[in-house]
């Protein structure tokens, strides 16, 4: 009778007759009312490491960049947009993007089809296809400074063995990395050849989950060997190409090692590359702030062609 007056709604009766309190709870609900602390503190490591090496450094860079902040200066004036301003009237920034821009583009769609061809060839499991993968995948686990160290050494014009056999067939010697127009393609040959294997294991992962009815079903209609893969191979792997074409592009505009260890940027700043042109005005000139400017406009480059190639892709949520 009180309830139904006052609203509330009636006690809960045990089987012994007694009425708990209105307040009271069950022991699991109790527990999962309590605040869950062990999945923070498991993560904690992981986010401290995260803030103060990634996060920190990032939101410092940015500050940076609105300041005239050399190493070492008594003051570290704040110049808001100067150093953007100073950047795009800077003739070397624009032969650093064109340098790199021209090895982007090159690598990445050299490194597109010849890692789609070695997918479709070695794509079977066989004992010979899977040596030839190995072979191929090889270059991709050796770290990039002692790939140039070997090509630099391999292509000396005194002593390389590129210039040996050339030699020993009669050939004339060839400036591969001291020529002006050489320097730039052979850079991007060895590029190529340590990143075709990486290509061609992601298009081979892409291959096998083509489902085998789409194959039989273009069998059926008769379709012949470049049909299939026109309209049914790359139709199914569109979101491995976009994968691999996002990866290789991030890569490409942050090359930097390749060009420090077998040119150092030259001859004549040939294969000076923005990554380069960063490192040699934050580390060696000390010039952190017009450094920090050139990071933030590379991101910013990165950021739109990666956009502009997932509109190219039609990359929505069903892929």
């Amino acid at each position: 009778m009180t309830s139904e007056i006052t609203g509330t709604a009636p006690s809960r009766v045990t089987r012994g007759g007694a009425v708990p309190p209105a307040s009271a709870e069950s022991p699991a609900r109790r527990r999962r009312r309590r605040p869950r602390i062990a999945p923070w503190l498991f993560m904690a490591p992981s986010a401290i490491i995260l803030g103060v090496f990634v996060l920190f450094p990032i939101v410092r860079s940015l500050y940076y960049s609105f300041f005239d902040w050399t190493v070492g200066a008594s003051t570290q004036p704040f110049v808001g947009f100067g150093n953007y301003i100073k950047l795009f009237h800077d003739s070397q920034f624009w032969n650093a993007l064109r340098v790199t821009l021209e090895y982007t583009v090159v690598s990445v769609v050299l490194l597109l089809v010849l890692g789609f061809i070695t997918a479709l060839l070695l794509q079977g499991e066989s004992l010979a296809n899977r040596i030839v993968r190995s072979v191929f995948f090889f270059p991709t686990i050796v770290s990039l400074v002692t790939i140039g160290m070997v090509w630099k050494f391999l292509l000396d014009p005194s002593i390389g063995l590129v210039d040996g056999l050339a030699a020993t067939l009669g050939l004339p010697s060839v400036a591969w990395l001291t020529s002006v127009h050489l320097a730039l393609p052979t850079v991007i040959f060895v590029g190529v050849w340590k990143s075709t294997g990486f290509a061609m294991i992601l298009f081979i992962a892409g291959l096998k989950g083509v489902p085998q009815e789409r194959y039989e079903a273009s069998n059926l209609d008769g379709a012949g060997r470049w049909q299939t893969i026109w309209s049914i191979t790359l139709p199914s792997i569109r979101p491995t190409l976009l994968f691999t074409s996002l990866i290789l592009t991030i890569q490409s505009f942050q090359v930097f090692d390749l060009v420090y260890v077998m040119t150092g940027g030259g001859p004549l700043y040939a294969t000076d590359s923005l990554v380069n042109l960063l490192y040699r005005d934050g580390f060696v000139n000390f010039q952190t702030g017009y450094a920090s400017a050139i990071s933030w406009v590379l991101f910013a480059i990165i950021m739109i062609i990666s956009l502009l190639q997932l509109r190219l892709f039609r990359y929505n949520d069903v892929d």
